[in-house]
């Protein structure tokens, strides 16, 4: 009898093991197949039309020279490794790269945030989380840097809570991952700004004695980490640069990641506040004040942010895997420490095959699929005539900035909203959604502008059907075109 408890243990280990690197496995596949689904944002073009610049300059940009609104400014590329990554991918594979390279990235979040919750949770609560937390994040799932970043930023959160945990610090070893995290994506300037509320985790409920000493500590990792944040092509300006996006006010409200949660209509993200609500009911939860504030902040941030409720959906899980594993009705069991080698040989041995079928899985699907764009961000047709026509200082929508750039042609705005500025770009949506019929007919004076490509039923591609000076050149399901009519003697526009 006890002899089959112990193998039925061995096994048990060997098979929990494996379990993140199956979740991870399932995810990628998943993502491989709705790979499509992933090119639907047009700044992918800008990042990698930048990350190949970088290639083939071997340097790295300090100023913008893909826009004749804002030439010359001074704008540096806090994504840079990850922009490098995506035009190398699409270099080899076309858009086939940027989509393995995301699906990658989701499979890794996904491996490393089960086998950090499998520390305290038993695997089949772990692979739930998991699933709920992709399936919150599947609306801002795109082939862009900040995927790439999310396994770095839960990696890192997890390393925090772990040292939180066990009532101790984290490892200097771990800097490096913030140095990659602020190379991958601006936003470990949230994995920075965690590192005080954990430390509050940490010391909460031991002697003051003690207290002061782990704080302490806590704060020198902090000044290390900011330190190794630092570690990039642009050192200090790294922290400047990530900051820059949260400083624009009222065009935060206007862009659509950066909206607040909308609750007109049930999301999956509205299901996810009352299941939180509801376990901490069902299970009669008694958390420290410390890991309330690090909920209440990550709850706080998704609701202020749509882009935000990944962050919410990888990481509250985490700060609540101690607790909810100290109410487990299920014992942990964990033999893996005493396997023998042979033991090890045949985990090493199955994650080599799950590997190895997902690797032949994506080859057998490349050689029959093709991915492509979404036709929404790429008007091709209405940019071929544009180009034929030769027009140099186009008006176009916020949406088809990144593939103009990808075509090397100069743009009025695209994504980088941090280069323009709040009013800038506040001007520019009131001119298309024309809230005041000067803001558009301004702009378009003011830039000399000669053509504007817009949205097919955005109301200044309608409004310009009707103001003197101008004639719609091209129509499609996609954009619309408008160009100054010479036949009405308009006058030239005033230079700047």
């Amino acid at each position: 009898m006890s002899l089959s408890f112990t193998n039925s243990i061995a096994v048990h280990g060997r098979a929990r093991a494996l379990v993140p690197l199956c979740v991870g496995a399932g995810a990628y596949l998943f993502f491989l197949y709705v790979g499509d689904t992933l090119l639907q944002d047009s700044d992918s073009f800008w990042q990698i039309k930048i990350g190949q610049w970088i290639l083939d300059h071997q340097a790295m940009p300090y100023t913008d020279f893909y826009s004749f609104t804002r030439p010359g400014e001074p704008w540096i590329s806090t994504s840079w490794l990850s922009q490098v990554m995506f035009a190398l991918s699409y270099a080899q594979w076309e858009w086939a790269g940027p989509v393995i390279l995301t699906a990658l990235a989701v499979a890794l979040s996904a491996a490393i945030f089960v086998y950090l919750l499998d520390a305290h949770l038993e695997i089949p609560r772990s692979v739930l989380f998991a699933m709920l937390a992709v399936v919150l994040s599947l609306h801002h799932i795109l082939a862009r840097p900040h995927i790439l970043a999310l396994p770095v930023m839960i990696a890192w959160v997890g390393m925090l809570m772990a040292a939180a945990d066990r009532r101790g610090t984290p490892s200097w070893y771990w800097l490096p991952l913030m140095s990659l995290w602020s190379n991958l994506h601006g936003g470990f300037v949230l994995g920075l700004a965690l590192i005080g509320p954990t430390a509050l985790v940490a010391i909460w409920g031991i002697e003051s004695g003690k207290q002061v000493r782990l704080l302490l500590r806590w704060f020198l990792f902090g000044v290390a980490a900011m330190g190794a944040a630092c570690v990039t092509p642009y050192g200090w300006r790294t922290l400047l640069g990530a900051t820059n996006i949260l400083n624009l006010g009222e065009l935060l409200s206007v862009i659509s990641e950066w909206m607040p949660a909308n609750f007109a209509s049930f999301t999956a993200f509205e299901g996810a506040l009352f299941g939180l609500i509801a376990i901490g009911l069902f299970r009669g939860l008694t958390l420290s004040p410390p890991r309330i504030l690090l909920i209440l902040l990550l709850t706080w941030m998704g609701l202020t942010h749509v882009r935000s409720i990944e962050a919410f959906a990888f990481l509250v899980p985490l700060v609540l895997a101690k607790p909810l594993g100290e109410q487990s009705p299920w014992p942990e069991l964990d033999a893996t420490g005493g396997e023998s080698w042979p033991a090890r040989y045949v985990t090493a041995l199955g994650a080599l095959m799950i590997v190895g079928a997902a690797w032949t899985s994506t080859s057998i699907y490349l050689s029959h699929h093709r991915f492509s764009f979404t036709m929404e961000q790429t008007p091709v047709a209405a940019i071929d005539l544009l180009e034929q026509r030769k027009a140099q200082r186009i008006f176009n929508a916020y949406q088809f900035g990144g593939y103009l750039i990808s075509r090397d042609i100069p743009v009025f705005v695209d994504g980088r909203a941090e280069l323009y500025g709040e009013k800038f770009v506040m001007d520019f949506f009131k001119a298309v959604e024309v809230k005041k019929l000067d803001n558009l007919t301004r702009l378009l004076d003011e830039y000399k502008i000669d053509a504007t490509l817009l949205v097919a039923d955005a109301p200044a591609a309608q409004v310009l059907d009707h103001i003197k000076g101008w004639k719609r050149l091209y129509a499609d399901k996609i954009a619309v075109i408008h160009v100054r009519d010479e036949s009405e003697g308009a006058a030239a526009p005033p230079s700047k």
